[in-house]
């Protein structure tokens, strides 16, 4: 077994595995796609006909080859299916949301550390090109001192999901947990954790059990973060929005690669990741007379994979920490609470 490539399996091959995480696998050179766990539909030989379609987590578990494991299953099995990928002595990948609470991602720390194995929190959206570009003019300081950001996650769909995981009521369901852990940690990459939380959710879908709009807000000393998704926007507002006091920039949720991923064009092809002009940003500077566009960065989901191969080779840290879930979770623990609350929560 070559110690330069990580043998890997994934725990679904839905959207999450067929979108997200089986191209770069199988295109990246420091992974090999070994096989995936099916439960009846048996697909993804038709697109990898030299991988395995396991039958069971124990299969999975039980071979020896396999170094690293995708989880990519519901939600709710997150937190068991971790632990025993740990417990068998596997590195583990875990989707968003990563677990049901900040408890259980307390305990996969300790089970990590315990294993002496990695695990990683998956949270492509960093490499967005939207919000790379939102990270880079927030860096530059060109908008003084933020005083307010906003970001949404908005959506024009009443229809329920055909996932009925994510339809029938539990902890870990609803829009918090679907839509939320993207904002909200590209919130906590950019400002880190806040000192308190508020929120409001709803149900706005006919028939529906779980949450399906919210409104969390972020109270730092001299910063106000506002997170927002819903399913009832037709005409959006901008998703990301800075204010500051030498001036604002707004930008729309425009990254393409998950649309080109659908269509199975593989990363790292031609114009992969970048922007149109049409969806620049746009900048306007205390002191100019109009507001101006800004390029957008090139989007780049291959850099979270490649920062798990170094890692795993160990000449790099995890660029989203086992911490970054674990302050994600806590997030969204106390936007549940306020919500019961109806009340302002302080974060220890």
């Amino acid at each position: 077994m070559q110690s330069n490539i990580f043998h890997t399996a994934i725990l679904s091959y839905g959207m999450s595995g067929r979108v997200f995480h089986a191209p770069f696998l199988a295109t990246h050179p420091g992974f090999n796609l070994v096989g995936c766990w099916e439960r009846s539909q048996k697909n993804i030989q038709s697109r990898y006909p030299e991988v395995a379609s396991f039958d069971s987590l124990e299969e999975v578990l039980a071979n020896d080859q396999i170094q690293l494991v995708v989880v990519n299953t519901p939600i709710a099995t997150h937190f068991d299916f971790t632990l025993k990928c740990l417990e068998a002595g596997k590195h583990v990948l875990v989707e968003k949301c990563f677990t049901r609470t900040a408890e259980e991602a307390i305990q996969l720390k300790a089970a990590m550390e315990k294993a002496g194995k990695h695990l990683f929190v998956f949270q492509n959206r960093r490499w967005d090109s939207d919000f790379l570009t939102v990270k880079k003019v927030k860096e530059s300081g060109i908008l003084g001192d933020l005083v307010e950001a906003e970001f949404h996650y908005d959506r024009f769909d009443g229809n329920l999901s055909y996932k009925a995981h994510k339809e029938i009521a539990g902890v870990g369901v609803g829009v918090v947990t679907d839509l939320g852990p993207h904002i909200i940690d590209q919130a906590i990459s950019l400002f880190g954790m806040p000192e308190r939380v508020f929120a409001d959710l709803r149900k706005t879908r006919k028939n529906t059990q779980v949450d399906d709009y919210f409104e969390i807000l972020l109270y730092y000393p001299d910063l106000r973060v506002r997170l927002k998704a819903g399913y009832f926007v037709k005409l959006p507002v901008p998703s990301f929005q800075l204010h500051g006091k030498q001036g604002s920039f707004l930008k729309t949720r425009s990254d393409r690669q998950e649309a080109d991923l659908q269509l199975a064009i593989l990363p790292n092809t031609s114009n992969w990741g970048q922007d149109s002009e049409k969806d620049y940003g746009q900048i306007w500077v205390d002191g100019e007379e109009s507001p101006r566009a800004i390029p957008s960065e090139t989007g780049n989901y291959m850099a979270f994979f490649e920062n798990v191969y170094q890692t795993l080779l160990g000449n790099e840290k995890p660029a989203v920490s086992v911490e970054d879930g674990i302050r994600s979770m806590s997030i969204i623990d106390a936007a549940y609470e306020s919500n019961r609350q109806q009340a302002i929560i302080s974060l220890s």
